[in-house]
């Protein structure tokens, strides 16, 4: 298939699959007249490197879970550098979580404060 057709089947732009390319991480052959060819692997490898976006990983993060695919593996997520990568994501997302959590609860404090003693503040237009 052609880069618009692959574009267009991964939900993505033909701007976006040339990036993907630029960073090594899709592959096309070249036809006779140098276009772009792309098979359905490359495709699932768009479609995985998009689903891991989607997720808040960045293209380097995505390396482990392409080059799994590429070394013959049904899934993206079998091989121990894509496990890690994916232990990365979760910690960083516990990180995020206990942040908010904790802003969470300095709002809902301040919140608390106001309210016992409402603020003594008039507003006028």
């Amino acid at each position: 298939m052609l880069i618009g057709e692959l574009a267009e089947r991964a939900g993505t732009s033909t701007r976006t699959v040339r990036y993907y390319e630029q960073h090594g991480l899709v592959r096309p052959q070249r036809s006779a007249n140098g276009y772009r060819v792309y098979d359905e692997h490359e495709l699932e490898i768009v479609r995985k490197i998009r689903a891991l976006l989607e997720l808040g990983f960045d293209l380097v993060d995505a390396r482990p879970f392409v080059t799994c695919l590429r070394n013959g593996h049904r899934s993206a997520d079998e091989c121990p550098e894509s496990v890690e990568s994916l232990r990365r994501k979760l910690a960083e997302i516990d990180d995020a979580i206990d942040r908010l959590s904790a802003a969470r609860r300095h709002v809902s404090a301040r919140i608390s404060a106001v309210a016992s003693s409402p603020p003594k503040c008039e507003f006028s237009l």
